[in-house]
C-alpha cells in the first residue's frame, strides 16, 4: 500500500511539475524565494502593530519566531528520519522532471516551506480575524501558491507538500492558542 501511494505521488509530481513552461519559470522562482515575501511580512507586522500595540507586537514576533523554528526543526527531523530523496535527486524521476530550482538538497519529506507558510497564514489569519475577517483567505491562498512552487521548481513531491501543510496548520493553531494565553496572562487589551 505504501509503495502504491509513493508511486501515485511520483506520477502526480511529474504531471504537475511538467505543466511548467520556461515562460513561467521566473515567476515561480520568485514565488519560491523566501525573500520575496518580505513586503507581505512588513504589511502583516504593520497590521499586528496597529491592532496590538508595541507590547503585543513583541509577543507576537517572539511567537512567530518560535513557530517558524518549530516547523523548520520538525521538517528537519522528518527529513533525516525518513530520508526520502527529493525528486530532483531521485533516479527514475529526475530524468523526467523539470528542475529549475537553485539547488536540490538531499531529503525532502516534508516541505518546510509549505509548513512554515501555512503556519504563518493560519496564525496571523486567526489572530487578526476579528479586525480583518477576509485576510485569512488571502494568506491561505498565498501559502498554497508558495507550497505549489516547490513542486513546480522540482524539489518536493505533492505528499511532501500535503504533509507540510497539514503539520504547519496544526502548529499554527497551537500558536494561536498560545497567543491568546499570553494576551490573557499579560493583560494586553485590544
Amino acid at each position: 500500500m505504501i509503495d502504491q501511494l509513493i508511486e501515485y505521488d511520483r506520477e502526480l509530481f511529474l504531471y504537475l511539475n511538467n505543466l511548467g513552461t520556461t515562460a513561467w519559470d521566473p515567476f515561480w522562482l520568485l514565488i519560491t524565494d523566501k525573500w520575496t515575501a518580505i513586503p507581505l511580512y512588513a504589511l502583516l507586522l504593520f497590521l499586528i502593530y496597529k491592532k496590538f500595540g508595541a507590547k503585543g507586537t513583541l509577543i507576537t514576533i517572539v511567537l512567530v519566531a518560535l513557530m517558524i523554528t518549530c516547523t523548520d526543526q520538525l521538517a528537519n527531523l522528518f527529513k533525516h528520519g525518513f530520508e526520502r530523496p527529493r525528486p530532483c535527486g531521485q533516479e527514475g524521476v529526475k530524468e523526467y522532471a523539470r528542475f529549475i530550482a537553485v539547488r536540490c538538497g538531499r531529503f525532502g519529506y516534508f516541505s518546510a516551506h509549505a509548513a512554515s507558510s501555512i503556519a504563518l497564514a493560519v496564525f496571523v489569519g486567526f489572530i487578526l480575524k476579528k479586525f480583518y475577517p477576509k485576510l485569512i483567505y488571502f494568506l491561505i491562498f498565498w501559502a498554497v501558491i508558495v507550497a505549489y512552487s516547490r513542486i513546480y521548481v522540482g524539489v518536493h513531491y505533492p505528499l511532501d507538500i500535503a504533509t507540510g501543510m497539514f503539520l504547519g496548520t496544526l502548529i499554527g493553531l497551537v500558536f494561536v492558542v498560545l497567543h491568546k494565553y499570553f494576551f490573557g496572562k499579560f493583560k494586553i487589551t485590544l
